[in-house]
């Protein structure tokens, strides 16, 4: 009985990125993966939030339950930062869109949406003051012409020196605009 995920000489799929026919639509997903930048500051928290753990284990043991409590919940805090990190970005269902940043989520309805597109401007690097110039990936709303909201860029945190990764994620996302929003 072959095993082919054991083996190495299978191919190299590319395309695993592509929503299969028999998955729900109506349930939210990220048409991309979560950039090396982001997965790495959130191990460095989950990694902090592990030794935090072990020393509110040793305040319970040697010291007070009240301290012991309060760095527990401070460890809790991290751990629920370094989750909402991973979570941050774009997801799309057959509903709508999503943006989910660090401190907020706004759903946009595809009723909404007019256009979803890629633009050349100066964007920010990994979410700094400092600006440099790249892509972003621009939401044009019905309800707001004026307010046209920046989804993502080829220098945050999931993208910065991914181009191609950028590139695939944009498509992946104006595909979903287009198949709902003139269906």
């Amino acid at each position: 009985m072959p095993l082919p995920f054991l083996t190495a000489d299978r191919a190299f799929e590319t395309a695993d990125d592509v929503a299969l026919p028999f998955d729900d639509l109506d349930r939210w997903r990220r048409p991309y993966r979560p950039g090396p930048w982001r997965v790495g500051v959130a191990a460095l928290w989950l990694l902090l939030a592990s030794y935090v753990l072990f020393a509110a284990v040793i305040i319970a043991l040697t010291g007070t339950v009240t301290g012991a409590a309060v760095i527990f919940g401070i460890a809790l805090a991290v751990i629920a930062g370094a989750l909402r990190l991973l979570r941050m970005g774009v997801w799309v269902s057959a509903s709508g869109l999503r943006q989910v940043r660090f401190f907020a989520t706004r759903t946009v309805p595809w009723q909404q949406v007019v256009a979803v597109r890629t633009v050349q401007q100066p964007v920010r690097w990994l979410g700094l003051p400092r600006t440099v110039q790249g892509q972003a990936l621009m939401l044009v709303r019905r309800d707001r012409a004026d307010d046209v909201p920046t989804l993502m860029t080829t220098h945050n945190a999931d993208f910065m020196a991914r181009v191609a990764a950028f590139n695939r994620a944009t498509d992946a996302v104006e595909a979903w605009a287009a198949e709902n929003t003139h269906g």
